[in-house]
């Protein structure tokens, strides 16, 4: 017995549940709370809440039970029994982050933002994260200052964010201080002048305050700092035209169209204000034909549209209607650009093209009657007057409360019977024209 070790004659079997009250309790809690757990990972809520009563029944001095219970409760909506739960396991461990957060979100979900601003107000002692809620709710109270210094001192600490502008910006708007938002960038500037986008956003605030003294000398300002920007012409060729400082108008212009970093959006608004700009002033029309030059390959549907405009004020139906096609094939579906084309088309003489894309119009559009008429007048002066008849007559079903249009099909359906040779009814439309033509 003394040489030989005790395990021989005293294994113990690890293996072996717990006999004693103990042992069965501590295995039976574990059951339901697992139970509970996994019932809440499937969304049976009900369960779990069952699962974690049974928990409590063993033992009542454990936190986390009550913590599962408000969660449950909470997705439950039962609000009530969630913050009871969550204010019992806060007050068994009061430093708890996740107990907290969870209260946070029940009365976040009631609008309860009183009690949501005392509950984050105690997270913010152990988690900064949470000072942007903070700041969040103070809006939502009406607190804009608090909301602000809140911003102010986050900025400082860990630098600018898009969610914080976000939310300074939605102040500055709900509280119309436009002198804050400017007095906010001329400090960012002042601390970085090198950032480009904050000279940018000043600029921007300036116009919208009908400032332009102020945007104009921010826009030179930053052309100071950074002259290679390209950014800055979005906003440049605008004070040059109005300052009639033409070649630098058109020179921004320039640098604008081909900047492959400016989106196709601002480029659009940017050729069409310079269109607007020739259309009254149009010794510059050479200059405006060697801006669209060089951007033959990137024009897209709206530009394409904005130039045919420009045409045709300009009296050359050829080059107005030329546009609206390349607009047509990059938005062939747009029906006002397939109105403008027809127009044109039957203005030109281009019958044959009527004919045939107004047929294709129809597939898309068979209820707009604008399109039976531009097919008939096509038809009328090709000498197909049947097939103008059969349009107008179909046309006029889904014409509504347009005496000026009505009184075009009947002078087109007088032309087409009067092809014919049949005077009567040519005579009996030529009339009804007339009539409506009087109104």
């Amino acid at each position: 017995m003394i040489i030989v070790p005790q395990t021989t004659y005293a294994q113990v079997d690890f293996n072996k549940r717990p006999d004693d009250d103990l042992g069965n309790v501590e295995d039976e809690f574990q059951e339901h709370f697992f139970e509970a757990l996994k019932q809440k990972g499937i969304e049976n809520y009900d369960r779990a809440v069952e699962a974690l009563q049974k928990c409590l029944n063993l033992d009542s001095k454990k936190p986390v039970i009550y913590f599962e219970l408000g969660k449950n409760y909470n997705k439950l909506k039962n609000f009530g029994a969630a913050e009871e739960n969550l204010k019992k396991a806060i007050s068994m461990q009061p430093d708890n982050v996740w107990f907290l957060d969870e209260l946070y979100d029940v009365y976040f979900q009631q609008d309860d933002i009183k009690n949501a601003l005392k509950t984050i107000k105690q997270l913010v002692k152990y988690h900064p994260d949470y000072k942007e809620d903070l700041a969040a709710l103070y809006v939502r109270e009406e607190k804009y200052k608090l909301a602000l210094d809140l911003l102010d001192e986050l900025d400082a600490e860990y630098g600018l964010s898009e969610s914080r502008d976000g939310m300074r910006n939605d102040i500055y708007s709900i509280t119309g201080n436009a002198d804050d938002r400017i007095e906010n960038l001329e400090q960012r500037i002042a601390n970085n002048p090198s950032n480009e986008d904050n000279h940018l956003k000043l600029i921007y605030r300036y116009s919208q305050t009908g400032d332009q003294k102020n945007a104009y000398k921010a826009a030179q300002n930053l052309l100071k700092v950074k002259p290679d920007s390209k950014f800055v012409h979005l906003a440049l060729y605008k004070f040059y035209l109005q300052d009639n400082k033409v070649d630098d108008a058109i020179g921004s212009v320039k640098t604008v169209l081909t900047s492959p970093e400016i989106n196709a959006d601002a480029k659009a608004k940017v050729l069409k204000d310079f269109v607007a700009f020739v259309a009254k002033n149009p010794e510059y029309e050479t200059d405006l034909i060697d801006i669209t030059s060089l951007i033959d390959g990137n024009k897209d549907a709206q530009t394409h549209s904005d130039l045919g405009q420009y045409y045709l004020k300009a009296g050359d139906k050829a080059k107005a209607l030329s546009n609206f096609k390349e607009a047509l094939k990059q938005s062939p579906n747009d029906f006002k650009l397939i109105k403008d084309v027809l127009l044109l088309q039957l203005d030109l003489k281009d019958y044959n093209a009527v004919v045939t894309d107004s047929e294709r119009a129809l597939e898309l559009y068979p209820a707009q009657p604008i399109l039976y008429l531009v097919n008939a007048v096509a038809n009328n002066n090709l000498g197909a007057p049947k097939k103008a008849i059969d349009n107008l007559e179909m046309g006029l079903d889904f014409l509504i409360d347009n005496p000026s249009m009505e009184a075009d099909f009947y002078s087109e359906l007088s032309i087409a019977y009067k092809t014919l040779n049949n005077i009567s009814k040519s005579e009996t439309f030529a009339k009804k024209a007339k009539a409506l033509k009087a109104q």
